[in-house]
C-alpha cells in the first residue's frame, strides 16, 4: 500500500509574491521572531525578578510588556507561515537568529530598565532592515505588521528611557 513515511505534498502559493521575495522576507521575518522571542523572556524574567523601591511599578509595567509581546509572537509566526515557510520555533533557532543576547544573573532595576531599552531598539532596528525587501516585494502585509511592531517598540523604548532619566 506504498511507504509508511508520509510526503509532505508542496502546494503551489500564487500570492503575487515570488518564491524568491518570500524567502527573503521570511529570513527578516524569522530575525524578527527571535528578536521579538529573546525580548519576551527578557521582559519576563525581569518581571519575576525585580526588586527595590520600584517593585511595584516595574513589576506591573513589565507585565503589561511581556503580555502585549507574547501576543506578538503569534501574529509574526502566522505571517512567515501565510508566506509558505516554516517558522523557528526552539531555543536554539532563536539564539542562532537573534541580535539581542541573554542576560545573565538579576541586574539590578535600573540595570533591567537599560536592558530593556537596548533589546526594543534591537527589535526596532530589526524591523526596520526588513522594510526594503518587503517595499520591494509589495508586501503590505508584512509591512503593516514591522509598522505595528515599531510604533510599539520605539514608544516603549522612549517609556522606559524615561525611568531612567
Amino acid at each position: 500500500m506504498g511507504s509508511s513515511k508520509k510526503q509532505a505534498k508542496m502546494v503551489a502559493i500564487d500570492i503575487g509574491i515570488s518564491q524568491d521575495n518570500r524567502e527573503k522576507i521570511v529570513k527578516g521575518l524569522s530575525r524578527l521572531l527571535a528578536d521579538s522571542y529573546t525580548l519576551y523572556l527578557m521582559t519576563h524574567n525581569f518581571h519575576w525578578n525585580v526588586t527595590g523601591p520600584q517593585f511595584n511599578s516595574l513589576h506591573n509595567m513589565f507585565m503589561g510588556q511581556y503580555t502585549e509581546q507574547w501576543n506578538a509572537l503569534d501574529v509574526i509566526a502566522e505571517r512567515i507561515r501565510a508566506l509558505g515557510f516554516p517558522a523557528p520555533g526552539t531555543y536554539k533557532q532563536f539564539v542562532e537568529l537573534a541580535s539581542i543576547k541573554e542576560v545573565e544573573g538579576v541586574p539590578k532595576a535600573n540595570e533591567m530598565i537599560q536592558l530593556l531599552v537596548n533589546a526594543h531598539e534591537a527589535v526596532a532596528r530589526t524591523a526596520r532592515s526588513i522594510f526594503d525587501v518587503v517595499d520591494a516585494a509589495n508586501d503590505q502585509p508584512t509591512a503593516d505588521v514591522l509598522t505595528q511592531r515599531l510604533d510599539i517598540h520605539e514608544k516603549t523604548a522612549w517609556m522606559l528611557r524615561s525611568l531612567l532619566e
